[in-house]
């Protein structure tokens, strides 16, 4: 196992604790209490992997101390030690969430092997966390298009970045891919076997993203009846990206910039230090530094950020990736749905290819999987991809109210695209209110259903 992971061996016997600390010192990082108090202060004040707990202490009783540890910490593995073999003790130990019970005297190599299981068991316990929030998250990218030179210095200067571990501030417009980037930087550095852990800073409410975050002990706050572990620990050895950091309030700046400058944090609740071993990537598709005059992001953690900065043009600037995208997407969106070969015409392609996306590769992206989902010819054609196909010479043939709708309902469509048929966002961008899109939309015939 990692000589990182923590171990505590309480025991009211001095010579028990040095025979542990001598068996174990090579390996793990150890830590000695000899009395029940002595372990609870040691145990909230430092992330404890692993707990070797004597029953008989001269101050309280194992079996309780055992309860009142699990409940602190869940997550935190205890193996009971005692001299008794006393079967009602061990059940009860097990039933309290004890990983094991062994007897003194003990074997050495017997207990090491007991120690590595329940350390597995405990890394276990992370990466199923871990695959959890990697589904709520799953991205059906497969991998980085283009060919354009602009891209292509992208694609050198993520590998080279990859190498490193310092932060990396992503900015450019919404759907360009700064998640895509991040992870093709965590893939190819050395914290590629541990986790990728994404925080939509955007999408946390503000009451809720310390909890989120850092964590939180039963008990915290009204409704906290369990202990949570936060995104930051799922994340240890791995890569934290920070999607929408414009998006967090300056309170939750100032904290996340203390994480980032001393590498440790305290879950709410709890004064226990959780060391921070992550690669930190955040994303803003907003200008910093006109937040920064505003007073609505933090000089210092926007410093403390671009290290390693990284501007990603947007679609309409490397027009030549088009075509490639399209088919790119078109041939994934075959596979994935199992729907017949389609094609996209000449005639097609070439207005797709003209058009200036507005909501960059997401909405192209979008646009795809619905030609592929709802039109039944082979050949996907100009009829097909209305309202991109309309031209200034059919909008002259219009009376001027047509026009203005036909105008309307391009510009709300191209808007909801960028936006993922976000309603809320939707109705910010165009700055009118939702019920007024929700009006409009009814109006001229777009599907609010998407």
């Amino acid at each position: 196992m990692n000589k990182q992971d923590t171990i505590l061996v309480v025991d009211d016997e001095n010579g028990v604790r040095q025979s542990f600390n001598m068996v174990l010192k090579d390996r793990y990082h150890v830590l000695l209490a000899g009395t029940g108090k002595e372990a609870i202060d040691i145990f909230t004040k430092n992330s404890v992997d692993l707990i070797l707990l004597d029953i008989l202490l001269p101050d309280i009783d194992g079996l309780d101390l055992l309860a009142k540890l699990m409940e602190t910490d869940p997550n935190t593995e205890i193996i009971m030690v005692t001299a008794v073999n006393d079967v009602q003790s061990a059940v009860k130990a097990i039933k309290l969430g004890a990983y094991e019970y062994i007897i003194k005297p003990f074997i050495v190599d017997e207990v090491l092997t007991v120690i590595q299981r329940a350390l597995e068991k405990r890394s276990l316990k992370k990466e199923v966390a871990y695959l959890r929030n990697a589904l709520e998250r799953y991205h059906p990218f497969e991998k980085m298009v283009g060919q354009d030179k602009k891209m292509r210095k992208i694609f050198d200067l993520i590998s080279t970045i990859a190498q490193g571990d310092g932060t990396v501030l992503i900015q450019g417009e919404s759907g360009t891919g700064k998640e895509l980037v991040a992870r093709a930087m965590h893939n190819r550095g050395a914290r590629r076997s541990f986790p990728f852990v994404v925080i939509n800073c955007a999408a946390i409410p503000s009451t809720l993203m310390e909890s989120e975050v850092f964590g939180h002990n039963r008990g915290a706050f009204t409704g906290a009846t369990s202990t949570s572990i936060g995104k930051f620990e799922i994340a240890d050895k791995g890569t934290v990206f920070l999607d929408d950091i414009d998006s967090l309030d300056i309170n939750m700046q100032a904290k996340l910039l203390r994480v980032i400058q001393e590498k440790e944090f305290e879950r709410l609740g709890s004064n226990k230090v959780i060391k921070a071993d992550v690669r930190f990537v955040a994303a803003s598709n907003k200008d910093l530094n006109y937040l920064i005059l505003q007073n609505k992001f933090r000089e210092d953690l926007f410093y403390r950020l671009n290290v390693f900065p990284i501007k990603l043009p947007p679609l309409r600037e490397r027009k030549s990736n088009i075509p490639l995208l399209l088919n790119h997407f078109l041939a994934l969106n075959i596979k994935n749905s199992g729907n017949p070969p389609k094609r996209i015409s000449e005639e097609a392609m070439k207005v797709l290819g003209e058009y200036d996306w507005p909501g960059n590769v997401r909405e192209l992206q979008n646009l795809v999987e619905r030609l592929v989902t709802i039109t039944p010819d082979t050949v996907i054609g100009l009829k097909d991809i209305s309202p991109y196909s309309m031209n200034k010479s059919e909008i002259k043939e219009m009376v001027l109210k047509d026009a203005v709708n036909a105008f309307e309902k391009q510009y709300i469509t191209e808007v909801l695209d960028s936006v993922s048929w976000n309603r809320k966002k939707a109705s910010e961008k165009l700055g009118i209110h939702r019920n007024t899109l929700l009006a409009k939309t009814t109006e001229l015939g777009l599907d609010m259903k998407k």
